[in-house]
């Protein structure tokens, strides 16, 4: 349980980063970049969990 709660802290730092770099620096193409960092990160979070269970 701890691990999940780590992993969840970890992704919604990163997501807080990279909402403020795309905040500040508001162009298409980062904007593109940082959706795809993100969807890869909670597919990979989302996919660890499973595979442990």
């Amino acid at each position: 349980m701890r691990d999940r709660l780590l992993q969840l802290i970890a992704f919604l730092i990163l997501a807080g980063f990279v909402g403020v770099l795309f905040w500040r620096v508001p162009r298409v193409d980062l904007g593109f970049l940082f959706f795809i960092t993100l969807a890869a990160a909670g597919y990979d979070f989302f996919l660890y969990n499973r595979r442990r269970r």
